[in-house]
């Protein structure tokens, strides 16, 4: 006699079957997560699992025969939770990583139940609608233009990829082609200029775009803000269309680009200059009085890209992509086929695909709005005031404590440190540097990343999860002092 477990492997025609297994399995994955979430305030945020470790829980051979869904879910979990790193909770500081609000988290559950298309209006107008108006929520929410055309993305290297998209469209159609229809080849050059400090993401997305990564001028960025004489200078010496990539919350420091003083630039260029501001999470300083003037300007740019998974705080992936010129944007991903024209007497409406690489797409706009929804604007202001506030706290005892100091100012979010070793050769230092953030990732109280700033190892601490109180603060505190080489 076969089991119900059995049955549900078995009987691929078995429909009722397989829509009362969604019960089971939902309610193991519902209990599951409430007991990490719950966990969180107290569970290492890392293990530091080796890769042979979790090949041993996990790589195997494809089963001949299945389970019962919840059964697959709860061994998953089981096998795999010594490689789950806590960066939903509030004591992980590394890579500028936000949480998930309770609404966002109950918005993509509910997204992954209803599995929308969200790239045409025909295959979801609740999911096309509901991205309108989460894009038009953060537009009034950044304080940037109403009339700008956007689209959500999986995170800002996509949102980038977008906005440089449609700045490539604008500036080939200045030198007279189409670079979406005719492509690069054999077209003359367009010329990017950024600083040094140029985020990877929007690196990557200049490569994919054919623009190169390494094609356009890397000006110089002191203290991690673009040199503008140097800016005046390099736009002096290019004739035609250029585009500007500037940054807004460099990724070691915080550190913004001057995006009034470079917005003046661009409208003097007799050329045209395209101005692309990468506001990962930068973008989200103009939600608080203290810090809006950092991102003063970003109103006269012509796209800008952020993320949500970071201050936002809506689950991965979440980004957005705002671009002036619609038009420019919708060229640069116009895309056409029989089975995508609405037939017979369908109105003509909003379709996310011509904003965007993807045809298919998650339904993330659901999270966005739920999150949005249930904080408000006074939600979000007091939910960065209070990143704000840690950040600064913690950047106050960095620079009080004896054997430890800020490698560069902490102008938002993110606290850039190193240890001090007087007497130690810079080369003995960097290694003890490093050697205390693989310490520190392996002990679980907190986690932080390194990096290398002005050519010298430190150390990032970055503050942007809702959970995230005083009492984390300090727990950080006590956990670097702890692994402060020579104590």
């Amino acid at each position: 006699m076969p089991t119900t477990e059995d049955r549900l492997v078995m009987s691929a025609d078995a429909a009722l079957d397989a829509i009362a297994a969604f019960g089971p399995a939902l309610d193991r994955a519902h209990a599951l997560a409430c007991d990490y979430l719950a966990s969180l305030p107290t569970r290492p945020v890392s293990r530091v699992v080796a890769p042979e470790a979790m090949a041993a829980a996990l790589d195997e051979p494809l089963p001949e025969r299945g389970c019962a869904p919840e059964r697959a879910v709860a061994e998953w979990f089981n096998r795999a939770e010594a490689g789950i790193v806590a960066s939903q909770g509030p004591r992980y500081f590394g890579f500028v990583t936000g949480g998930s609000t309770p609404a966002a988290l109950a918005g993509d559950w509910l997204a992954s139940a209803l599995d929308q298309n969200a790239g045409l209006w025909m295959t979801s107008p609740a999911a096309a609608q509901t991205e309108l108006t989460v894009l038009r929520w953060l537009k009034d929410l950044f304080g940037l233009p109403a009339g700008w055309a956007g689209a959500l993305t999986s995170g800002a290297t996509m949102a980038n990829l977008v906005g440089l998209a449609a700045a490539r469209q604008w500036a080939g159609e200045r030198l007279g082609f189409d670079p979406a229809a005719d492509g690069l080849a054999g077209r003359p050059p367009i010329p990017v200029l950024s600083s040094t400090e140029i985020h990877a993401s929007a690196r990557k997305s200049l490569a994919a775009l054919g623009l190169g990564r390494d094609a356009g001028r890397r000006l110089p960025a002191p203290a991690g803000a673009l040199d503008l004489d140097a800016l005046d200078a390099a736009m002096t010496e290019t004739s035609g269309p250029v585009i500007v990539v500037a940054n807004a919350g460099e990724v070691n420091t915080g550190a913004f680009d001057d995006l009034s003083a470079i917005a003046d630039r661009c409208a003097r260029h007799v050329g045209g200059a395209w101005l692309h501001v990468d506001g990962a999470f930068g973008l989200f300083a103009a939600i608080a009085p203290s810090h809006a003037h950092l991102v003063g300007g970003i109103e006269r740019a012509d796209s800008v890209a952020a993320d949500g998974h970071k201050w936002l705080n809506v689950p991965y992936d979440s980004g957005f992509a705002f671009v002036r010129d619609e038009v420019a944007l919708r060229a640069a991903f116009a895309t056409t086929a029989a089975y995508l024209t609405p037939s017979g007497g369908e109105v003509a409406a909003w379709d996310p695909l011509s904003h965007v690489p993807e045809m298919s797409r998650r339904f993330r706009g659901l999270a966005a709005w739920c999150a949005l929804r249930a904080a408000g604007r006074e939600g979000y202001r007091a939910l960065v005031e209070r990143s704000l506030a840690n950040a600064a706290a913690f950047a106050e005892w960095v620079a009080g404590e004896p054997g430890i100091e800020l490698a560069a100012p902490a102008p938002l979010n993110i606290v850039c440190f190193r240890y001090a070793l007087p007497g130690a050769t810079p080369e003995a230092a960097d290694t003890a540097n490093r050697s205390a953030v693989a310490v520190l990732q392996a002990g679980g109280r907190v986690f932080v990343s390194g990096t290398v700033w002005e050519g010298r190892a430190a150390i990032r601490a970055a503050f942007d999860n809702w959970s995230t109180g005083p009492a984390d603060v300090a727990i950080l505190q006590e956990a670097v002092a702890a692994v402060r080489p020579g104590r």
